[in-house]
């Protein structure tokens, strides 16, 4: 069922429209995007990721006895989930390893009283990897996505390069929706990959001249695989075969906090690449939108407080959130007044920047991804 989205036509609403649709017509634009968006599009939420995954047929009985009790120790939290497990299971991976690595008797780790030694730990991991890139691997609808960034490109005619800098794709999912989308609209777009349906990792395509679009999956991609010895993203064709090819591991990175994996490459060199876009140079502008992410990511939140901090002013920040009021960390930028008038929050009852705090009884329909497409196509 499509939402109205008449309720948005009343003042102060509809100046908040406007003023979000001058921020995009006049800034250098980066786009955030969350699981939230990959609703509409037959791809679960991460509670459904996590369900499916904990009964999925791609995970053995010794992989399913260490998430199991790993969920256990979560017992007693709300929100939990597979991001949350698989964090767990690498952090007790790395103490297997350094137990076995330093020669010690004890080279292995406890849960659910029985214990697993760092091979049977990475096994997990390789699995519980791979039972979410099958969960993703699905038919999908990609009809939102398309309108979205027919409308996000709208002054490009498709297939012509535009004299404007590329419009920056940050995504926090794993699927391929928003570069399968850019391929259909016929707009040049790198995702850091050179080649083809076969292709390998080279920064470089970044650069390249005339792109329309830049995506930066900074938790991997279903399509990326890592062969022995060689630690960088590949993208094979799922019609080759071959020794290496068939033990080659699935990279995605749900466990996206961590430290040390942020620190290897791709992920330095695509968070690097990310900080450069939220700074934007004097005497330009940036606006970041964020759809489909609930700000429950501590490393991607301080990336973007740093940003706003260190950016004099030129970046912005415009929040669709499906909480009713700002909470979390939208509420601390809200009420700190060095960064609230950087911060436009879209909420699901209510607007919020600077000074501005108002609040509507009814629903705001704006927080869902399909009907930001709907406002960015003009539609009100």
């Amino acid at each position: 069922m499509t939402d109205d989205l008449s309720v948005l036509r009343v003042e102060p609403l509809a100046t908040a429209l406007n003023d979000m649709e001058e921020l995009l017509t006049q800034s250098g634009r980066a786009f955030l995007l969350g699981a939230g968006c990959s609703k509409c599009a037959n791809l679960p939420l991460t509670a459904e990721l996590t369900e499916k995954t904990l009964e999925s047929d791609k995970i053995g009985a010794d992989t399913k006895n260490i998430l199991n009790a790993i969920k256990q120790l979560f017992d007693g939290s709300n929100d939990s989930n597979i991001e949350d497990y698989l964090s767990e299971l690498v952090d007790l991976n790395a103490i297997a390893q350094r137990r076995q690595e330093r020669g010690a008797d004890s080279a292995t780790v406890e849960l659910g009283g029985a214990s697993f030694t760092t091979d049977q730990l990475q096994s997990a991991v390789e699995e519980i990897k791979r039972a979410i890139a099958a969960i993703i691997d699905t038919e999908i609808i990609i009809d939102t996505h398309q309108k979205f960034v027919r409308a996000v490109h709208l002054p490009l005619r498709p297939g012509k390069s535009g004299t404007n800098p590329p419009v920056d794709y940050l995504i926090l999912n794993y699927d391929t929706l928003i570069e399968d989308a850019l391929a259909i609209e016929k707009l040049h777009y790198s995702d850091g990959l050179g080649g083809g349906t076969t292709a390998w990792w080279d920064m470089s395509q970044f650069e390249m001249a005339g792109l329309a679009a830049r995506v930066l999956k900074l938790h991997g991609s279903i399509d990326w695989c890592e062969l022995p010895d060689d630690p960088l993203p590949r993208r094979i064709s799922k019609k080759l075969t071959g020794h290496e090819i068939e033990n080659r591991r699935v990279i995605i990175w749900p466990a996206s906090t961590k430290y040390r994996e942020t620190q290897r490459d791709p992920y330095a060199q695509l968070a690097s690449l990310a900080r450069r876009i939220m700074r934007p140079s004097k005497s330009t502008q940036t606006v970041l939108t964020v759809c489909g992410y609930r700000f429950q990511d501590s490393h991607i939140n301080l990336e973007i407080d740093r940003a706003l901090r260190e950016s004099d002013g030129r970046l912005t920040i415009v929040a669709f959130t499906s909480d009713e009021v700002p909470i979390g960390q939208l509420k601390i930028w809200h009420e700190d007044p060095v960064v609230s008038d950087q911060v436009r929050i879209y909420a699901k009852k209510g607007f919020y920047h600077g000074a501005t705090n108002y609040e509507h009884e009814a629903e705001l329909p704006w927080w869902k991804f399909e009907n930001v497409t709907r406002l960015l196509e003009g539609e009100r």
